[in-house]
């Protein structure tokens, strides 16, 4: 047996890995109207008529609700055309976001 000819394996397959995803976070605030909100979440997050009025009563029950979970970029748009709808009609709502476990 030739020793010379014995080398070590190496792994060539590549890994993919996928890009981190970031949690969108509405909160509660005393001003912004329930309808404001069903229709954000109808619009901006194109969520259900059932879906957006179950995380609308989230967001005021618990204080803040997640409604999306993507990729950096697109949490970051989330959080930035929430603020801009929000301030068009004079209302205070705060859109954040949060690494996803």
């Amino acid at each position: 047996m030739d020793l010379a000819v014995l080398e070590p394996e190496t792994d060539t397959r590549a890994k993919t890995r996928l890009a981190p995803q970031w949690k969108v976070i509405l909160h509660n605030d005393d001003v912004t109207t329930f309808e404001f909100v069903i229709e954000l979440l109808r619009t901006l997050f194109k969520k259900s008529q059932i879906e957006s009025v179950r995380l609308t009563y989230e967001v005021h029950e618990k204080g803040l609700a997640i409604v999306a979970i993507t990729n950096f970029e697109h949490a970051e748009l989330y959080c930035d055309q929430v603020k801009s709808l929000a301030r068009a009609r004079s209302f205070p709502l705060v859109a954040t976001m949060e690494p996803a476990d």
